[in-house]
Parts: C-alpha cells; structure tokens; sequence
C-alpha cells in the first residue's frame, strides 16, 4: 500500500480528462456526421460502444496511476 503522495495520481488524472476530452472531439468531428445519417436505432448502440471503448484501457491506467506499473501487484504485495 502506498504510504506517500505521488505525481503520478494527480498527472493521471488531468492526462485522463485531456484524453477523454480529444477522444470527444475526435469522435464529433469525424463520426459524428457519419452517425447522425443513421436511423436511430441504430445510433443508440454506436453511441453505447462509442462511450464504453474508452473504458478498456482504463483498468491498466488506473493501476499504473496507483502502483507505477502497468500489471496488477501479486496479492502478496
């Protein structure tokens, strides 16, 4: 268990909200018009995995954010 404050917790934390932001931006601006030709059953389940992609590297991160490295620690740790 970390027992002093770290840079990477508050650098992680702006570094996730710039992506999130530049992931947004891309998605509107490039997808977007794409997306919105579609009917809208069929935009609601590409809205839906366009806002949970995000979510698969997020696991690695946050554990880097916490322990410095990419994999989770042994549970002897």
């Amino acid at each position: 268990m970390r027992q002093e404050p770290t840079w990477r917790i508050p650098i992680g934390i702006l570094a996730l909200v710039l992506a999130l932001v530049v992931y947004g931006l891309a998605i509107a601006n490039y997808l977007g018009p794409t997306i919105t030709t579609l009917p809208a059953l069929v935009q609601l389940p590409v809205y839906i995995l366009l806002g949970v992609v995000w979510l698969l590297p997020l696991r690695r991160y946050l554990i880097w954010m916490e322990t410095g490295r990419c994999s989770a620690p042994d549970k002897g740790e």
